[in-house]
Protein backbone atom coordinates (compact mmCIF):
# COMPACT_ATOMS: atom_id res chain seq x y z
CA UNK A 1 0.00 0.00 0.00
CA UNK A 2 0.95 3.69 -0.88
CA UNK A 3 0.18 6.41 1.21
CA UNK A 4 0.61 10.22 0.62
CA UNK A 5 1.58 12.74 3.30
CA UNK A 6 1.33 16.38 3.00
CA UNK A 7 1.80 19.07 5.29
CA UNK A 8 -0.87 21.62 6.08
CA UNK A 9 -1.61 24.54 8.21
CA UNK A 10 -0.69 23.42 11.68
CA UNK A 11 -1.29 19.49 10.94
CA UNK A 12 0.03 16.66 8.36
CA UNK A 13 -2.22 14.08 6.93
CA UNK A 14 -2.29 11.15 5.18
CA UNK A 15 -4.36 9.87 2.38
CA UNK A 16 -4.86 6.45 0.54
CA UNK A 17 -4.35 5.39 -3.43
CA UNK A 18 -7.75 6.99 -3.87
CA UNK A 19 -6.99 10.01 -1.95
CA UNK A 20 -9.14 9.74 1.00
CA UNK A 21 -7.61 11.26 4.26
CA UNK A 22 -7.05 8.26 6.61
CA UNK A 23 -5.04 9.93 9.31
CA UNK A 24 -3.99 12.96 10.88
CA UNK A 25 -1.49 14.54 13.24
CA UNK A 26 -2.24 18.26 14.57
CA UNK A 27 -0.57 20.51 16.57
CA UNK A 28 -0.58 24.25 17.71
CA UNK A 29 2.25 26.66 17.91
CA UNK A 30 2.95 28.40 21.23
CA UNK A 31 5.20 31.36 20.96
CA UNK A 32 8.15 30.91 18.20
CA UNK A 33 9.99 28.05 19.27
CA UNK A 34 7.07 25.51 20.29
CA UNK A 35 4.77 23.13 18.77
CA UNK A 36 2.36 21.58 21.05
CA UNK A 37 1.02 17.98 19.49
CA UNK A 38 -2.30 17.98 20.67
CA UNK A 39 -3.48 14.71 17.95
CA UNK A 40 -2.51 11.75 16.28
CA UNK A 41 -5.50 9.65 14.71
CA UNK A 42 -5.23 6.94 11.96
CA UNK A 43 -8.58 5.36 10.69
CA UNK A 44 -9.24 2.13 11.78
CA UNK A 45 -9.09 0.38 8.73
CA UNK A 46 -5.47 1.68 8.94
CA UNK A 47 -3.88 0.71 11.68
CA UNK A 48 -1.22 -1.61 12.18
CA UNK A 49 0.76 -0.26 8.74
CA UNK A 50 3.10 2.12 11.24
CA UNK A 51 0.95 5.22 9.88
CA UNK A 52 0.91 6.93 13.34
CA UNK A 53 4.29 6.38 14.16
CA UNK A 54 4.97 8.12 10.37
CA UNK A 55 2.90 10.79 11.33
CA UNK A 56 4.98 11.73 14.78
CA UNK A 57 7.88 11.70 12.80
CA UNK A 58 6.46 13.96 10.04
CA UNK A 59 6.16 16.42 13.02
CA UNK A 60 9.46 16.08 14.29
CA UNK A 61 10.80 16.81 10.95
CA UNK A 62 8.22 19.75 11.10
CA UNK A 63 10.01 20.68 14.31
CA UNK A 64 13.61 20.05 13.10
CA UNK A 65 13.31 22.38 10.33
CA UNK A 66 11.45 25.49 11.66
CA UNK A 67 14.28 25.32 14.56
CA UNK A 68 10.85 24.11 17.37
CA UNK A 69 10.56 21.83 20.48
CA UNK A 70 7.51 19.63 20.67
CA UNK A 71 5.53 19.14 23.93
CA UNK A 72 3.30 15.75 23.24
CA UNK A 73 0.18 16.19 25.05
CA UNK A 74 -1.13 13.31 22.25
CA UNK A 75 -1.24 10.41 24.46
CA UNK A 76 0.15 8.06 21.30
CA UNK A 77 2.93 10.87 20.68
CA UNK A 78 4.01 11.15 23.85
CA UNK A 79 4.70 7.88 24.26
CA UNK A 80 6.62 7.36 20.66
CA UNK A 81 8.67 10.65 22.48
CA UNK A 82 9.38 8.51 25.65
CA UNK A 83 10.56 5.04 24.06
CA UNK A 84 12.69 6.08 21.01
CA UNK A 85 15.49 8.18 21.34
CA UNK A 86 15.22 9.81 17.94
CA UNK A 87 13.25 12.40 19.03
CA UNK A 88 14.97 13.57 22.03
CA UNK A 89 16.31 16.76 20.15
CA UNK A 90 12.77 17.80 19.53
CA UNK A 91 11.52 17.11 23.11
CA UNK A 92 10.64 19.94 25.05
CA UNK A 93 10.36 18.51 28.52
Amino acid sequence: MKFNYAEEKNRYAVKNEAGEEIGEITWSNAGEDVMIVDHTYVNPDYRGNKIAQQLVFQAAEVARRDDKKIIPLCPFAKKEFETKPEYQDVWRR
